[in-house]
């Protein structure tokens, strides 16, 4: 029995220490970390102002009464609707977490396009010019050459046409 639990043990180290697997727990722990950075920057940055300039109304507290609790409504926030045990649409809980998921979903595709930019690769470099053409046989000389090895003609600087090597 204590065979098969070090088997068991050993397969599962060898699973966890894998390299995706190690990126993906890192990932998923930054991310965690990154909702509750976004989270707070929607509550506590971006949506006082929109408070204010919906007249002091907070997002977080608008709501619908389906069926109310005891007592009976009207509720003026969602924690009274709440605790009188009311039955509620919160569309203003849903219109927070909206904008922070679109302020995290902008977050990611800023990251995910930085990343893409930095894996572009460099354009190549033109090749470099090793190889001159004779102008009276055609052939591929060396670049330094003054005369032709095929045709024995004399290549003057002014007539070379260059070829790329290769």
């Amino acid at each position: 029995m204590c065979d098969y639990f070090a088997v068991v043990f050993k397969e599962f180290k060898s699973f966890a220490v894998r390299g995706n697997l190690v990126d993906m727990a890192i990932g998923i722990t930054v991310g965690a970390a990154f909702g509750t950075i976004a989270k707070s920057l929607v509550s506590d940055v971006i949506m006082p102002p929109i408070s204010l300039m919906l007249a002091g109304v907070k997002l977080h507290n608008l709501f619908v009464v389906l069926k109310p609790g005891e007592p009976g409504g009207p509720y003026n926030t969602l924690a009274e609707a709440t605790k009188a045990g009311a039955v509620t649409i919160n569309y203003g809980v849903f219109i927070d977490n909206l904008i922070a998921f679109l302020v995290v979903a902008f977050a990611v595709f800023l990251l995910v396009r930085a990343y893409e930019r930095a894996r572009q690769k460099a354009p190549p470099e033109p090749p470099k010019v090793s190889e001159k053409e004779c102008p009276f046989c055609v052939s591929k000389v060396p670049i330094k050459a003054t005369r032709c090895p095929f045709c024995t003609s004399e290549l003057p600087a002014a007539e070379v046409v260059a070829t790329p090597a290769g």
